[in-house]
């Protein structure tokens, strides 16, 4: 099982001038796999379409993905155009991860689709996104996009990029074992890691599709202080299953590798890790990571 260990910004970042490029320069020497953006409208966080090529043009081995990025309200064609174009200028580095977006709405009111359109919106725009990416000439006639030969190139280095999918609702590991190539959840515990696999392997059974093993991943997000009173007020509303959502985030280097562990034992083996509470500065940053590579990157294979 090939272990790997990337970086997530999150939706609370302020990295959004050249601190960005800082960090950036940071993973791609300490050798840490990927970089994940975020995408909220309304939050100080870059676009992560922007972002991503940004790093790519600094970069040569750093992979690059979305944590996740909206679909519903965005043109598909343009969306495989500019993916497309990204992993090609990146030499195939593109991690492709999209979502319905947060139930907010502020947010909704941004992409101008009703919460109850999302899902259909998603899945259908997901289909035309990767025949753009995989056939000469599209032709699709559904609910919301009509195309009718249409040529979209170039096509995208990776033929095509797997597409990463989150969620733990059980309308969301349907969905990623109808359409995703693995899966990538974010304030889970290993235990609905493993139940949630359980869950995608027989949809994704029941409709004739296999995921890879080595395309199940967890994004950690873990703090080196205690938690803010907001954060485990969020926590505990996101998870109310939970009678301590404080499980969630790993407190301190040492509960962070032993949460990866926790992790490898049942069967994930892609992980993206965020600070909840971000490095005050570019130099805290780099400072931060060349911790983290110490005590995390020895867990790669």
């Amino acid at each position: 099982m090939k272990v790997r260990i990337g970086y997530g910004l999150g939706v609370r970042t302020t990295l959004n001038d050249e601190s960005f490029g800082v960090v950036v320069d940071a993973l791609e020497r300490l050798r840490f796999d990927s970089l994940w953006l975020s995408e909220r409208i309304g939050g100080a966080a870059p676009d992560p379409v922007v972002g991503m090529a940004f790093a790519a043009g600094r970069t040569d081995r750093l992979k690059l993905g979305m944590s996740v990025m909206v679909l519903p309200g965005r043109n598909p064609v343009v969306v495989a155009k500019e993916l497309a174009t990204l992993d090609r200028l990146s030499g195939g580095r593109l991690l492709p991860a999209f979502g319905l977006g947060v139930a907010d709405p502020h947010e909704q009111q941004a992409f101008g689709v009703e919460r109850g359109e999302r899902a259909a919106w998603f899945d259908e725009a997901l289909a035309v996104i990767r025949a753009c990416w995989t056939d000469e000439r599209v032709t699709h006639d559904g609910p919301r996009f009509h195309y009718d030969g249409l040529r979209v190139e170039p096509k995208p280095r990776q033929s095509p990029p797997d597409v990463w999918l989150g969620g733990i609702a059980p309308s969301e590991l349907r969905r990623v074992g109808r359409l995703a190539d693995g899966w990538l959840p974010s304030f889970v515990t290993p235990r609905d890691a493993a139940a949630g696999r359980a869950v995608i392997e027989q949809v994704a059974a029941e409709h004739d599709r296999e995921i890879e093993a080595e395309h199940f991943g967890v994004l950690v997000p873990y703090t080196l202080d205690g938690l803010p009173d907001t954060v485990m007020a969020t926590l505990a509303a996101r998870r109310p299953d939970l009678e301590d959502p404080a499980e969630l985030v790993p407190r301190g280097w040492v509960a962070l590798v032993d949460t990866v562990e926790a992790f490898l034992a049942a069967g994930t083996s892609k992980f993206v890790v965020l600070p909840l509470v971000e490095p005050a500065s570019a130099v805290a940053w780099t400072d931060h990571l060349a911790e983290a590579a110490d005590v995390l990157l020895p867990l790669q294979t």
